[in-house]
This record gives C-alpha cells, sequence and structure tokens, in this order.
C-alpha cells in the first residue's frame, strides 16, 4: 500500500548527499557501506526514526543502524524538506543485522508489534505521509516474508478487534542518510522525544 503519490509539487532535492555521520555512536561501527561479508539489510519506518533506531541498536544480532528517509521521490532531502510531505519520503530506519544471530522473523516481530501499523499516514500525534508505517526489502525472500508477517498480524488485529494494516511493503529503490545530529540521536539525547507505542497485539511469528 502507498499513501503517498508523486505530483507536480514533489519538491526537487539535490545531486549531492547531505553531510551526516561515519559511524554509529553507540557501538562504533560504520554507517555506509561496504559492509561485512554474510550481513543483510532492511528499512523500517515506525514513525519518527529516533526511537526506532533505538529499538533495533539494542537488539542482539544487529551490526548497525542508520536513521534516514525513503520510500519517496526527492533525491537526497533534508530532515525540514522531510517533514513537508512533499517529497515522498518517510523517516525510516536502516537496519544492517548478521541471520546467524538474529532472523528476519525476529526483526518484523519487533516491527509490528512496537508500534501501530494501522494509522496511515501518523503514527500518534505525529502526523503526515513521512510517519507512515514502512517496510522497505532488499530481495525477494524478504518481501515474501515482510508480506507473509503482515497476514498473520493482520489475523491477530482481527481477533484483537483493532483495524487494518496501511504498512507499504515493498523493495527499497534507495535509502538517503538522515543529518548527522540524528544518527543515535537517544544516545546523544537520553531525555529525547520518543513516540514508539504499540497494539498490545503480540505477533505469531518468530
Amino acid at each position: 500500500m502507498t499513501l503517498f503519490s508523486k505530483t507536480s509539487a514533489s519538491l526537487p532535492g539535490r545531486d549531492t548527499p547531505i553531510a551526516t555521520s561515519e559511524n554509529h555512536a553507540v557501538n562504533g561501527n560504520p554507517l555506509k557501506p561496504p559492509f561485512p561479508e554474510g550481513l543483510q539489510e532492511i528499512v523500517l519506518g515506525m514513525g519518527c526514526f529516533w526511537g526506532v533506531e533505538r529499538l533495533f541498536w539494542q537488539t542482539p544480532g544487529v551490526f548497525v543502524t542508520a536513521a534516514g528517509y525513503a520510500g519517496g521521490e526527492t533525491p537526497n532531502p533534508t530532515y525540514d524538506e522531510t517533514c513537508t510531505g512533499r517529497t515522498g519520503h518517510t523517516e525510516v530506519v536502516r537496519v544492517i543485522y548478521d541471520p546467524s544471530q538474529v532472523s528476519l522473523a525476529t526483526l518484523l516481530q519487533i516491527f509490528w508489534e512496537q508500534h501501530d501499523p494501522t494509522q496511515g499516514n501518523r503514527q500518534g500525534n505525529d502526523i503526515g505521509s513521512q510517519y507512515r508505517s514502512a517496510i522497505y526489502t532488499t530481495d525477494d525472500a524478504q518481501q515474501h516474508e515482510a508480506q507473509e508477517s503482515a497476514k498473520a498480524f493482520q489475523a491477530a488485529l482481527d481477533a484483537a478487534g483493532r483495524g487494518r494494516i496501511t504498512t507499504e511493503i515493498r523493495p527499497l529503490e534507495t535509502f538517503y542518510y538522515a543529518e548527522g545530529y540524528h544518527q543515535q540521536y537517544l544516545d546523544k539525547n537520553p531525555n529525547g522525544y520518543c513516540g514508539l507505542k504499540g497494539t498490545g497485539v503480540t505477533c505469531p511469528i518468530g
């Protein structure tokens, strides 16, 4: 499901990537490829990326996380541009993980349970297409597993009397890094905002 449509009002962006951090502030690993052989990537949107990134850097088996933007049209967007809703991007976290230490099913279970994927273009009080729920996959196997996990969680939501999933699930086109001050924001600002709030429904996978 896509909740943003390209219009003539889409912002043009820029050819040059915006400046960002080079290494993870918590574990010191590089934010940018090349990554060690055998690691895999998935990109997840669950609302404001600050709390989402902390959620996954604390997950055993995750090599590195990075805050950024994906799913839209504007190349190399800034945070302010993304917040206008005119880039098509949603706030996301790039998760680089070791499948020998943490399964994709576990990551997807965390994804489904730790936010509300039924809200469309919002997450709680954060309103706009830049806060929509999204899974951007990097191969066919991931795409299939993500879609199957959505079906499983929808059945659980139905049983609990909750709404329909609006999560966008599709192959990743481009991940754009957010500015350096957004990277590992809640490590640098421990009392900073975190809007994560699940539905209380258990996802029957993993």
